[in-house]
């Protein structure tokens, strides 16, 4: 890990729409907006469950939301969390890191997440110097599918059985993209 790492407090995307790291100060939206879209995320997301409180919330927060292998940003429209895009892991060593996302069910469709994930990895390559961005969907999860297909991302293969789902395993489908490659892309 690089001894100067600090992920960016902010991102903005678009007007109105920003990245931000979640403060203990945002446990208490945070949660209601998971708690609101609870049934329509457990059908793809396995950590629904040990978030069930305000408090579990500002714990998450507190332990895990940014550290020298990942961090969490709050997705803000307007100011208000909609959902969260995350690097859910940085290999320092290798210069690659894996990303993640959920957004509220009501704004679905729009885009939001797709523009979140390019500034995140445009972040990431211009500014974090990393080499290569990694999402995994699971492989029945279109709508998410079509984010990183959107990004320009090419599906390198499928890992079986890779996540438990509360009561089975799901298959995902690995997408990834070198920065040499995002480059070449967006300057077309």
């Amino acid at each position: 890990m690089p001894p100067h790492y600090r992920p960016a407090n902010s991102l903005l995307v678009e007007d109105g729409l920003e990245l931000r790291i979640p403060t203990e100060e945002d446990a208490e939206e945070l949660f209601f907006k998971v708690d609101e879209n609870r049934q329509y995320l457990r059908e793809w997301l396995p950590w629904l469950d040990d978030v069930t409180t305000i408090e579990d919330e500002s714990t998450a927060i507190r332990q895990g939301t940014h550290t020298e292998n990942g961090c969490m940003y709050l997705i803000l429209l307007g100011g208000s969390i909609v959902g969260t895009v995350g690097l859910n892991s940085i290999d320092w060593d290798n210069r690659r890191f894996t990303m993640g996302y959920w957004l509220s069910e009501h704004i679905t469709g729009e885009g939001i997440v797709t523009k979140c994930c390019l500034r995140l990895i445009d972040h990431c390559f211009d500014d974090l110097k990393l080499h290569r961005a990694t999402i995994m969907v699971a492989v029945e999860n279109t709508n998410s599918r079509a984010v990183p297909e959107r990004l320009g991302m090419v599906l390198e293969g499928i890992s079986k059985d890779r996540e438990w789902l509360y009561d089975h395993f799901v298959d995902a489908a690995i997408y990834g993209i070198t920065a040499p490659a995002w480059k070449n892309l967006r300057n077309q």
